[in-house]
């Protein structure tokens, strides 16, 4: 195996100095501990269905928009380009870009605030701690351990990628963390890598310019009334200057790519000043520095917040979409209030897992829907309540 790069930030994460995994195991002779953590999760279960999530269209809609998928494989891309930019371990930010979506549920937002009603009761739910648990325990792949036995750095980064959370866990949904915590300190209180927080900003990136990609394909934007809007409006006019032959699609597909650069061209000269005024200079630096460090300037963040309005009234809340999200919670309701009165009906190693008390039950039926894609979900819900399919047996 090659060396690990020694032109790394002194503030990098270093692959050498990791603290290893919680079950120890012989290092690979082909990959770094990152590299290994970064396969291990493309190759998990978890991740597979992601292909079949909904991002924020339901992942059978259309065959062109972005699923749980395609949009942690463009955060993904995007973090590698912010670190190796920032020379900083581009495999541990592609690791936590990659891991960074694995607890949602199917239908996106709407499942998770179904989820969290359905849950509410029995220790909530929280799908930034669904994806600690599918990397932790979920997953079951390997004969020594239940998760992936991710790096401490890889299951810390997903775990704190959006900053410190000492507060989060005296919530009742963040219990599996607090537990965690006497076996493995992830140290709560602390910020992580740069590198989670390169994956954590190119999630940014990724979804508001897809969004608005997705959007309007979709019909419900219209590049006339994105040409008013903060950020997106003076790059669709500058590409149409430079493409003035370019019909819409070849227009919304260039500005896209501009609005992404110019998003990534932000952070890299907001993260420098800061690293530079922070006098940051090891990964301890890093975790004291009080605020985190990759990070877009404060002009971005005013147009972003234009922009993030502007999706969420003309998109997110399109009535369309509206119908779409009732549907999923109602769908997703229906299902976990069945399990949780017959708790039979579910698949044996599900069922086998729901024996006990209520709180036993609630989690094994939500971990049974959570990890459901869309399209079976909305298969299962069929397979339930249709006396027509119930008499095909």
């Amino acid at each position: 195996m090659s060396p690990p790069d020694r032109r790394l930030s002194p503030a990098a994460e270093s692959v050498t100095a990791s603290r290893g995994r919680f079950v120890p195991e012989p290092a690979s002779r082909t990959r770094t501990a990152f590299a290994r953590d970064r396969d291990r999760i493309i190759h998990c279960t978890a991740f597979r269905r992601l292909k079949e999530k909904t991002q924020v269209f339901v992942a059978h809609e259309g065959d062109h928009y972005r699923t749980r998928l395609t949009h942690s494989l463009e955060v993904a891309q995007i973090a590698r380009s912010l670190a190796h930019a920032l020379k900083l371990d581009v495999d541990l930010a592609e690791a936590v870009a990659l891991a960074h979506d694995l607890g949602h549920p199917p239908f996106g937002h709407a499942g998770e605030d179904e989820l969290q009603v359905q849950m509410q009761p029995w220790g909530g739910f929280d799908h930034n701690v669904q994806t600690f648990r599918v990397v932790t325990e979920l997953e079951e792949r390997y004969p020594d351990f239940n998760g992936l036995n991710l790096s401490w750095e890889t299951v810390e980064g997903v775990v704190k990628h959006n900053g410190p959370v000492d507060h989060k866990l005296v919530e009742p949904a963040w219990a599996p963390v607090r537990d965690w915590q006497a076996r493995w300190d992830l140290r709560p209180e602390g910020f992580a890598s740069l590198e989670a927080q390169a994956a954590a900003i190119a999630d940014d990136i990724a979804y508001n310019n897809h969004d608005v990609d997705d959007g309007v394909q979709a019909g419900l934007l219209s590049l006339a009334e994105l040409a008013e809007v903060p950020l997106i409006g003076p790059i669709l006019r500058s590409t149409r200057e430079d493409w003035p032959r370019a019909d819409d699609r070849m227009v919304r597909l260039e500005a896209v790519r501009r609005m992404i650069g110019a998003m990534i061209e932000d952070v890299l000269a907001e993260t420098g000043s800061r690293l530079a005024a922070g006098g940051i200079e090891t990964v301890e630096d890093v975790r004291r520095a009080g605020r985190m460090l990759v990070a877009f300037s404060p002009a971005m963040l005013a147009d972003l917040g234009v922009l993030r309005r502007h999706l969420y009234e003309r998109m997110y809340r399109h009535y369309r979409v509206n119908r779409t999200r009732s549907q999923a919670r109602r769908i997703l309701a229906e299902m976990f209030q069945l399990f949780m009165a017959e708790p039979e009906t579910m698949p044996p190693e599900w069922s086998g897992k729901a024996v006990g008390d209520q709180t036993r039950r609630a989690r094994a039926v939500c971990d049974y829907i959570a990890g459901m894609t869309d399209r079976y979900a909305i298969e299962e819900h069929r397979r339930l309540f249709s006396l027509d399919l119930a008499l095909d047996l």
